[in-house]
């Protein structure tokens, strides 16, 4: 790392031990968000710091080009004694791993197993993307090591239902501009971070989900009571509706969320924004510690 650039994957490290969590998701609010650069980050800190971790994903990552648009992806580089979730598949061709346990979970590329890396190298993860699957693999990973990183989904939460993992945020340069970036990202955090009922005040308790629809019919109804449900997953509405119903309901969640810190990635395929302007827009709408992982730059 040069002289006078941020260990961003350690700060990351920092964040989710102060919040009480030995595991850390990453999520994005679209595809090239930079949540592969971070998950790498993080993964590099680990070994630094001689930390046994796993590393698990809610999909697949680490892949030399994109299945969907042929893009090339970040490559994940790891150093023996790693554990990942990968798919039995890849596992048989490849010479570095060793295979520790079929786990009888199912993704896209068929049967996930727990494997230990057994020669530094690149290598591809590859995982579940349902929570309660998701959710059985981390408690099996974290019975065999220290901590553990997820490569979550894109704006999909359900897979962090029910888990106590520090959550980062990660937004890439996808939108038409700067501003409505910053605007995504800071409906996402705000999604993830509604926080727990007052018990002071009446309550309206939502059962499994909570969508659009019924929102809108409180809203219009002047529903004064917080509106609770069992976590932020369960809140099916995003981006400018999300903030619009928030702004009218009292939305509260039983179980909150730890969100801990954004990431961004000024620049991709579908475009370049000024990067100081970019970390700091993300900060100030967020109120979150920030960071460029590329740059390895914090927001002042």
């Amino acid at each position: 790392m040069k002289a006078g650039r941020v260990d961003v994957g350690a700060r990351l490290l920092t964040l989710a031990r102060a919040a009480g969590s030995r595991s850390i998701a990453v999520v994005g609010t679209s595809k090239n968000a930079g949540k592969s650069v971070d998950v790498v980050a993080v993964c590099q800190a680990l070994h630094r710091e001689e930390t046994s971790f796993a590393l698990c994903s809610a999909g697949r990552d680490g892949e030399r080009y994109d299945v969907l648009n042929g893009q090339p992806k970040p490559r994940i580089y790891l150093y023996p004694g790693t554990l990942i979730t990968a798919a039995a598949t890849i596992v048989s061709r490849s010479a570095g791993l060793d295979v520790l346990e079929r786990t009888g979970e199912r993704a896209a590329l068929g049967e996930i197993v727990l494997a230990r890396v057994r020669a530094e190298g690149y290598y591809e993860v590859a995982g579940p993307a349902r929570a309660s699957a998701l959710d059985r693999l981390a408690t099996r990973l974290a019975q065999r090591c220290d901590f553990v990183v997820f490569d979550g989904a894109n704006d999909r939460l359900a897979a962090l239902r029910g888990r106590e993992d520090a959550i980062v945020v990660a937004v890439g340069s996808t939108a038409p501009t700067l501003h409505r970036a910053v605007e995504d990202v800071r409906a996402l955090v705000e999604r993830l971070r509604v926080a727990e009922p007052d018990p002071a005040h009446p309550i309206l308790r939502i059962e499994g989900a909570l969508t659009a629809e019924h929102a809108t019919r409180l809203a219009h109804a002047r529903e004064s009571r917080q509106v609770v449900v069992a976590d932020p997953t369960r809140i099916a509405f995003k981006g400018k509706t999300f903030v619009s119903l928030a702004a009218r309901l009292d939305l509260r969640c039983e179980r909150p969320l730890r969100v801990v810190a954004c990431t961004v990635a000024p620049s991709g395929p579908e475009g370049t924004y000024d990067a100081a302007d970019f970390l700091r827009a993300v900060e100030r709408a967020t109120g979150l510690p920030t960071y460029d992982v590329y740059a390895g730059e914090e927001a002042p």
